[in-house]
């Protein structure tokens, strides 16, 4: 079996230290999202909401510009084991982030809309936990990814 070259020692740890940045930023307006939904504060529930998913989004550009780059140097999904575990782990990653993107814009849609049945804050805290949970993984396959040599 053909040795792949070790596409991650080339690219720049720089950019793989944005996109963790990234994910963990996910996480920073959660607090104040679930505060305005508490204090029945429709606009900068709307306004959190809008914030998470932009970060979230900032998160999977960077992933679609790593896969992109990893690729043009020759790490493809059949290249080798490393190439198709990571283009799998961190690409069911990217798919639950983008769920949860879709998640947080119809919440601010219904919210706009006044169509959340029940308390909004509940809901805010449930699409909340799925963040987290999100993020959590990200550290985990972080960690066995780009961090643990191989």
């Amino acid at each position: 079996m053909k040795r792949q070259p070790n596409i991650l020692a080339n690219h720049p740890q720089q950019h793989r230290a944005q996109i963790t940045q990234d994910a963990v930023q996910i996480d920073v307006p959660g607090p104040a999202v679930v505060s305005a939904a508490k204090r029945h504060d429709d606009r900068n529930t709307r306004l959190w909401l809008i914030t998470t998913a932009s970060l979230g989004g900032l998160f999977v550009a960077g992933q679609v510009y790593e896969f992109t780059t990893f690729y043009r140097e020759g790490l493809g999904y059949t290249t080798s084991l490393f190439g198709s575990s990571f283009y799998t782990l961190t690409g069911f990653h990217g798919v639950h982030v983008s769920v949860g993107i879709m998640m947080l814009m119809a919440l601010m849609f219904m919210l706009s809309r006044n169509k959340v049945a029940g308390d909004k804050a509940e809901t805010v805290e449930m699409i909340g936990l799925y963040w987290h949970f999100v993020d959590i993984v990200w550290i985990i396959i972080f960690t066995l990814v780009y961090l643990i040599p191989a």
